[in-house]
């Protein structure tokens, strides 16, 4: 392709794509949205999605940013007769980044104000393993429910697997593999993912090898913000 093509077919390109992105955004009062148990005012769904199935079994609070190429489903199959009525929960003014999955067969919550990077996975059921004549594709495992506390953050390319219940204001670290319980205001990393830091109240924020962080106050940075911005 020549650069004169480039030159006069790429703002074209790109303005229809910007129509495109606009009106296949998922939003309140649209049909796609009135296809979900709820759809929160303010909250928007980017286009394209990757999959959305059983939509009438998820339900998304207020002010929620879903990213792009997004795969938000419920059940075994379109029309599962067997999926829950509020399989997959997500709260109020949480973020879920580009290329997410949150595949739910029971139970899936993310409480208010989570943030997700991008490439994030999360599952409440797996496969099992144990009949050497089966294909592991046909062994389904057991389902445990997720919940994600509210104000947690899940960094990009985490997994968090069956089971897993995170307390309030966790953080994940990216890449992480997580499952089972973590405690409020912890920090987890690796594979598998253990506390590697916890705020103690009248300490602060404690390392596994006894090593404290001081709290930093949310006020303060954005006191820190709006001088560095007053200075720009």
């Amino acid at each position: 392709m020549t650069s004169l093509t480039r030159r006069v077919l790429g703002p074209a390109v790109q303005a229809l794509w910007a129509w495109l992105d606009s009106v296949g955004e998922i939003v309140p009062d649209t049909r796609t949205a009135d296809r979900f148990g709820a759809f929160g005012e303010g909250s928007a769904i980017g286009f394209p999605t990757a999959t959305v199935m059983n939509p009438s079994s998820i339900h998304i609070g207020r002010d929620t940013l879903i990213g792009r190429q997004v795969t938000l489903s419920v059940g075994y199959g379109v029309g599962d007769p067997g999926m829950p009525e509020r399989g997959l929960v997500i709260g109020d003014k949480c973020i879920i980044g580009a290329r997410c999955t949150l595949t739910a067969h029971e139970s899936i919550v993310v409480g208010d104000g989570v943030w997700f990077g991008q490439d994030v996975f999360v599952s409440d059921a797996g496969h099992g393993y144990q009949d050497p004549d089966v294909p592991i594709g046909d062994q389904f495992g057991s389902h445990d429910p997720v919940v994600i506390g509210p104000g947690s953050w899940i960094g990009h390319g985490a997994i968090l697997l069956q089971g897993t219940r995170l307390g309030r204001n966790v953080v994940v670290a990216a890449g992480s593999v997580v499952r089972g319980e973590v405690p409020d205001h912890a920090v987890v990393a690796g594979t598998p993912a253990r506390v590697v830091r916890r705020y103690e109240p009248g300490i602060g924020w404690v390392g596994r090898t006894g090593d404290v962080r001081p709290v930093v106050r949310a006020d303060y940075l954005q006191d820190a913000l709006t001088e560095l911005r007053e200075r720009a």
